[in-house]
């Protein structure tokens, strides 16, 4: 099976960090995030990957280099300007005769990979998208009025559960290849709804007790730090 790793971006929000190393290569503890994803890809049953670089992509190819120590097989697309988090897809998608996983280059989840691939198969879809549960917490009171600016309700610093997409993807080629182009920025959730506004079986997949983070953001970067030290057997398969 193939994965496609976008890993071009330029992490921004971890600035000044992301300006030295590109955001797959930031450190959690003695291996950086991409390692861990190529690990986790390998268990799920990946034999190839394809890493789609842009920023820094000489630190990400000398890193990554074949794939051989990680028991990949690793080919590179350079995008020669940013093209979202689908667009890198158009220069690719014919190499691809099969379901393939696309994910981000930072992913840090314990859900298990191989078992979403299968729901994909067993439910037929066109695409699959990874979510998770995730709390949002208020810190204000939130105060609710009428028309007439009369309270009519006040909730104190409420916490609201949202599904968010986790930037991990199962995709049907065929399903995808009409919408995509060479050279043509697309992100990930409009290509999402192309495929629903066409009729196409989008399947969402949530797994009970996973974990995930968004590392883009300083604090959760920290957090996660912290976990994979803590807990680094959860990450890291057999």
């Amino acid at each position: 099976m193939k994965a496609v790793v976008m890993a071009g971006g330029k992490g921004t929000r971890l600035q000044p960090y992301t300006a030295v190393f590109p955001k797959p290569l930031m450190p959690l503890g003695d291996m950086p995030v991409i390692e861990l994803l190529l690990h986790q890809l390998r268990s799920a049953g990946v034999t190839e990957v394809i890493l789609a670089v842009n920023h820094l992509h000489h630190l990400i190819r000398a890193f990554c280099g074949d794939g051989s120590r990680f028991g990949l097989k690793i080919d590179y697309s350079l995008e020669d300007s940013p093209l979202g988090t689908a667009g890198p897809l158009g220069a690719i998608i014919d190499q691809i005769d099969d379901n393939f996983i696309v994910t981000n280059g930072d992913l840090l989840t314990t859900l298990d990979i191989g078992r979403m691939v299968a729901t994909h198969h067993e439910t037929g879809a066109d695409a699959s998208v990874g979510l998770y549960e995730r709390e949002i917490r208020i810190d204000f009171g939130l105060v609710e009025t009428d028309e007439q600016m009369r309270l009519v309700g006040y909730r104190e610093k409420p916490t609201y559960k949202h599904l968010v997409s986790m930037g991990l993807y199962v995709l049907k080629p065929s399903s995808v290849r009409p919408y995509l182009r060479p050279n043509v920025h697309l992100d990930m959730p409009d290509l999402v709804k192309i495929l629903v506004a066409g009729q196409k079986h989008v399947q969402c997949y949530k797994q009970e007790n996973c974990f995930w983070l968004d590392i883009g953001r300083p604090d959760d970067y920290a957090q996660a730090q912290k976990m994979f030290a803590d807990e680094r057997q959860l990450f890291l398969p057999e």
